[in-house]
């Protein structure tokens, strides 16, 4: 765990979080406060993830992204440990039934599946949905989300690796034309994060930079 970078990036969001606190309780629906810091897992890049979420500050949050691996349902249930010991939240990436299953806190819905959005929100309504957003057509069309996690603000790995980064101004001119809380994610590290302050963000998300501030040694 590496202190001064988990310090940075934690009460980096946390400050977003708060300046952002009026627009989250304008939109939230019924259930747990959006937490400040999401971390985001994969499994090539994180391939232990219950070592990072029991390292989380309390209040923030796991997203769960199994890609359809044979071994969803046991990390879950791992994850879903852990998470509750940190008092963290529990997403669920898409997969709906996994997520009941495994007793999560919600669902992130990759922008594909946006559309599963209302109705989700509307069967389950203690849980927290978000949903990955690239454009501000899919920003503005978001309905029944959360909160939306947009990226990629910096240039990133994964599966943003291809797409052109937003930047600070791209970012904040499409977080103003939000109606709902925006996370944001890509390429963001300790370096950088404090940049996003001031920029409307309701807080961070990330996957290897929040795996090598919080996980293990």
């Amino acid at each position: 765990m590496n202190r001064s970078a988990a310090s940075i990036l934690w009460e980096t969001a946390s400050v977003l979080a708060r300046d952002a606190a009026d627009v989250s309780r304008t939109s939230a629906r019924p259930g747990p406060s959006l937490p400040p810091l999401l971390f985001f897992t994969d499994p090539e890049r994180t391939p232990r993830p219950w070592e990072t979420a029991a390292r989380l500050p309390p209040g923030a949050a796991v997203v769960f992204r199994s890609f359809g691996q044979p071994d969803a349902h046991e990390t879950g249930l791992r994850l879903r440990e852990v998470t509750r010991q940190r008092d963290a939240l529990l997403l669920i990436g898409l997969d709906a039934e996994l997520a009941a299953l495994v007793e999560a806190d919600g669902v992130h819905l990759p922008e594909r599946a946006l559309g599963l959005a209302p109705e989700l929100a509307a069967a389950r309504p203690g849980w927290r949905i978000t949903g990955a957003v690239h454009s501000a057509k899919a920003l503005a069309g978001a309905n029944g989300l959360d909160a939306a996690v947009l990226s990629p603000v910096f240039g990133a790995g994964g599966a943003s690796a291809d797409r052109p980064p937003l930047g600070l101004d791209g970012f904040e001119d499409r977080v103003r034309e939000a109606t709902i809380p925006v996370y944001a994610l890509g390429g963001i590290d300790a370096a950088n994060a404090g940049a996003l302050i001031g920029t409307g963000a309701c807080g961070l998300a990330g996957v290897s930079a929040i795996r090598a501030a919080f996980g293990p040694d």
